[in-house]
């Protein structure tokens, strides 16, 4: 059923040219996930710290003061959501931001919450 058949359109061109723009809906269920997984404030710590560098699980438990299985857990919620990525150098597991694209999000967003 179409809801909008009895809507005035005012600026058609200008919605049209937005309408042909828009994502589809399964993108932004894919950007609202992406948010949702950034929004837990573990996880941002997280990647807030691997800014500054690639780290070991024991070095980001420390610094957040929680257990291993902990940061373990969040941090394969960031890797299956393709936030942070792994380097295995021998038995050693190492964590870094996936890329440049998350690092540019962080900046912006902490850059906007200070604003006064």
């Amino acid at each position: 059923m179409d809801n909008n058949i009895d809507l005035a359109i005012h600026d058609n061109k200008l919605v049209q040219e937005i309408k042909n723009k828009m994502c589809s809906y399964n993108t932004v269920t894919d950007l609202s996930d992406f948010f949702k997984i950034m929004g837990d404030s573990t996880r941002l710590q997280l990647l807030m710290i691997l800014e500054h560098g690639e780290l070991c699980v024991s070095d980001l438990a420390f610094l957040l003061n929680m257990s291993i299985s902990a940061v373990s857990h969040q941090l394969k919620s960031l890797r299956n959501a393709k936030l942070v990525k792994i380097r295995r150098d021998g038995k050693n597991i190492y964590y870094s931001l996936d890329d440049d694209h998350i690092h540019s999000i962080l900046e912006v967003s902490l850059e906007h919450i200070l604003e006064q």
